[in-house]
């Protein structure tokens, strides 16, 4: 029995997904391709995402292909309770998500979800597949595979698998081409600048805007928020990432040297701490603080409150102002959790479109395949990389060369030299 805030809300919501569906063309081609073959016929899948539109059409393909699906939230703040009200009463998923809830309800909602007993699992951030492996071990036996989606995931699926926890097989879905490029680097950049500005409403132009993490996501965040006229500044712990930033001519310093010069700060790391109390105590007044990676730990937001002689909650939209001892004044969006998400609306439906026919056609294969997986992280097999991309530059009408029979034969020989 589903959870959910509002089922009035559905007429909405529907309107909404069908928006959203006009931009995702790939998605789209896979649930026409799902209806005919059925790939999943007759599997349950409990799925630990965010609440948005676009993760409606992932779950209409899946549906589309054969599965049930169950559904909770990977963040309170990013669920749309109207698009929860459309899975349940127009497309016949079970939901277990309201937006805002707090922990205890989170963790409840991600329960309920495995109450369905699946086959597969989809998560957002390994919180699903850890309840599996701590509080649920005895529904391991049922989970065939699974699937995740963030770099965070990831991370901890990989120290899952060195220590021998984990008990099935999960592919790395954000690890493919497709996803790194167009979710990350071109999705996180524009959705995250989004989210700063819609809850500041502040002109990027001429400021200091500090990067942490010069992954994919971060350079997206660079990328773009160059192209507005901010100064950028990254910081960095890997070597080869920080010469890549400064080679694009970015400036790269220690966050203890740039907390003093930065206007914005934006964390993409995946990692606790990266803004600490020590980088804190010297940021100019009015500093804006806003963390896009997955977890809401890259900002110690507990130390900011217990520097803060006072706290202003809500003096705009997912905008709280913390006053130090000192008369500083400093921001926090979101509540220190994914500023996309919960300021803006997150990716925009066209990058969702390959990051979910990723996950859709990963969900085939493993529904064929996973006998013949070990309980480890694996990649996405390369074809279903390249079957994505193709499927996403026809939508665009753009046409790439092909091999020649003679250029296959030279690619694939050694004997024919200079």
């Amino acid at each position: 029995m589903s959870d959910i805030a509002d089922r009035s809300l559905a007429y909405e919501g529907v309107k909404r997904i069908e928006w959203a569906d006009r931009s995702m063309p790939v998605l789209r081609q896979i649930r026409e391709r799902f209806a005919a073959e059925r790939p999943l016929d007759g599997l349950k899948v409990a799925a630990c995402m965010h609440i948005t539109t676009e993760t409606a059409g992932l779950i209409r393909t899946l549906q589309a292909g054969g599965a049930s699906v169950a559904l909770a939230a990977s963040n309170p703040l990013s669920t749309q309770d109207d698009t929860a009200a459309a899975l349940v009463e127009e497309y016949g998923a079970e939901v277990f998500a309201r937006a805002g809830t707090d922990r205890e309800g989170y963790y409840a909602h991600i329960h309920q979800a495995l109450e369905t007993g699946p086959d597969f699992v989809l998560d957002d951030g390994c919180d699903l597949v850890n309840t599996l492996h701590t509080d649920r071990t005895d529904l391991l036996g049922t989970v065939k595979a699974g699937c995740e989606q963030t770099t965070t995931g990831v991370i901890r699926l990989h120290q899952m698998a060195r220590e021998g926890a984990l008990k099935f097989p999960v592919v790395a879905v954000n690890d493919t081409d497709t996803k790194h490029m167009f979710d990350n680097r071109y999705g996180t950049g524009q959705s995250t600048l989004d989210g700063i500005v819609r809850a500041t409403n502040t002109l990027l132009a001429g400021k200091t805007v500090v990067i942490a993490g010069f992954g994919y996501c971060g350079r997206g965040l660079a990328e773009r928020a160059r192209g507005l006229g901010a100064r950028v500044v990254v910081t960095e712990i890997d070597p080869v990432k920080a010469l890549d930033a400064t080679m694009q001519g970015f400036a790269v310093l220690p966050m203890a040297e740039a907390a003093v010069e930065g206007d914005v700060f934006i964390t993409v790391t995946g990692n606790r701490d990266v803004v600490n109390a020590d980088h804190l105590a010297v940021m100019k007044d009015g500093a804006i603080l806003a963390n896009s990676g997955h977890f809401d730990v890259e900002i110690d937001v507990r130390a900011l409150s217990d520097m803060a002689v006072e706290v202003h909650h809500g003096i705009r939209p997912q905008t709280d102002e913390y006053v130090l001892a000192d008369g500083r004044r400093l921001v926090l969006l979101a509540e220190g959790r994914l500023v996309n998400l919960a300021a803006a609306e997150g990716h925009p439906a066209a990058v969702m479109d390959m990051s979910f026919a990723d996950q859709a056609l990963t969900c085939a294969w493993l529904a064929a395949s996973h006998a013949s997986l070990s309980p480890a992280v694996h990649d996405v097999p390369k074809e279903i990389d390249t079957e994505v991309a193709r499927l996403k530059l026809a939508s665009m009408s753009v046409s790439i060369d092909l091999l020649t029979p003679d250029q296959e034969d030279y690619l694939h020989s050694w004997r024919i030299g200079s």
